[in-house]
């Protein structure tokens, strides 16, 4: 696709975004047991709320905005900050980590003292204050669902969105102030979910690990759970600027390989990604293909990945393409989703609109400019 039409798709998109507005808070429709089976919860639609869903949609939006060398949203993330802090934020936790991603990168820009003592306070938070798990794991601490100044304990669990909502903020906190404390527990949080979430066989990864049962619950091939690790990982690494130690470079990067070298031949013909990965009777997903193709072609960028890989992220940037509506909204994109026991837990996640749909669709799109 030119230049032209990718930009056409990607104004679309962040005009969408900018404009979700609040999340639902009906309780009867997002209360309920089955609400929440099949990814139903308001703090996850919107942009306006401090969490993961939006977290994830700035740093897109972010990502954007560098790529165009401009400050053309600044005033939108200044606004969503002040907006966000004058509320009151929730409770700190995994999840509500993410908004933060981007703060680091805007720090510079806002010049306020509070942000940065909010980020460093954060960092200190992951290292000594968040539960952890055998073998000293972040264990997957959420909001409580229903009351955004609790927390939801998944006691011993390591999640694969882990890496991405939180281990990246560490990483980028420990460059910018020169903390090897910091880079050395976001690199032993990537090996550790290495270690127990990734399947050799297979070259993928499952959605999480219990300590408690010492099992990968469903043992699923989530989509967008891989796609945490295809675009997170290759963030991770860049983030070293080229002096991350050459084993563990060559050991992420092999990783990395392997695991795209498996997604290639899963990608059915209409480059959208099943969200089971290997069940061609489950619904394509957005999202999850839009962060996999970023990752595809961030790792091409960086020589990490050959030339030839190029073909089916252009695929997949074809079909994010064809599932963005008129109005700039993304398209089939799976809801929220804890960690299921078989893969008709994944299957019955609805579809809906979501900031980080609107997100990821965004940066694959960026990546993809020539």
């Amino acid at each position: 696709m030119t230049n032209e039409l990718l930009l056409e798709k990607i104004y679309l998109i962040v005009e969408k975004l900018m404009n979700l507005g609040g999340a639902d808070y009906d309780s009867d429709k997002t209360t309920s047991e089955n609400a929440r089976k099949t990814g139903l919860v308001a703090r996850d639609f919107g942009i306006e709320e401090w969490d993961w869903p939006q977290g994830v949609g700035l740093y897109g939006l972010n990502k954007l905005q560098l790529f165009l060398g401009q400050d053309k949203y600044m005033d939108f993330f200044k606004n969503w900050f002040e907006a966000n802090i004058k509320k009151g934020l929730p409770s700190a936790n995994i999840n509500t980590t993410a908004p933060l991603l981007t703060l680091v990168d805007l720090l510079d820009e806002f010049k306020n003292a509070d942000y940065e003592i909010l980020c460093m306070k954060r960092a200190e938070w992951l290292m000594n204050e968040l539960p952890k798990t055998k073998e000293n794991g972040f264990e997957h601490v959420t909001s409580a669902i229903g009351n955004r100044n609790a927390v939801g304990r998944h006691e011993e669990q390591l999640w694969i969105d882990t890496l991405f909502m939180a281990v990246l903020f560490l990483n980028k906190m420990g460059h910018k102030y020169n903390r090897k404390d910091w880079i050395e527990e976001s690199i032993h949080q990537v090996l550790l979910h290495i270690k127990y979430l990734y399947n050799k066989k297979t070259g993928l990864f499952y959605h999480g690990w219990t300590f408690k049962e010492n099992n990968n619950f469903g043992e699923v091939f989530w989509c967008r759970g891989n796609s945490w690790f295809t675009f997170g990982i290759v963030d991770f690494i860049e983030a070293f600027h080229g002096h991350m130690d050459g084993g563990l470079k060559r050991y992420l990067e092999d990783t990395f390989k392997a695991q795209v070298n498996r997604l290639v031949t899963l990608q059915p013909e209409s480059g959208l990604w099943h969200t089971v990965l290997d069940d061609k009777t489950s619904y394509e997903e957005v999202s999850g293909t839009a962060a996999i193709a970023t990752g595809i072609l961030k790792g091409i960028k960086l020589g990490i990945l050959d030339g030839s890989y190029k073909i089916k992220a252009d695929k997949a940037i074809e079909a994010i393409c064809r599932n963005i509506d008129i109005d700039g909204t993304v398209l089939n994109v799976s809801a929220g989703t804890g960690i299921g026991m078989d893969k008709e837990h994944y299957k019955n996640i609805m579809l809906a609109p979501m900031a980080y749909g609107q997100s990821l669709a965004l940066v694959a799109l960026c990546e993809a400019l020539n």
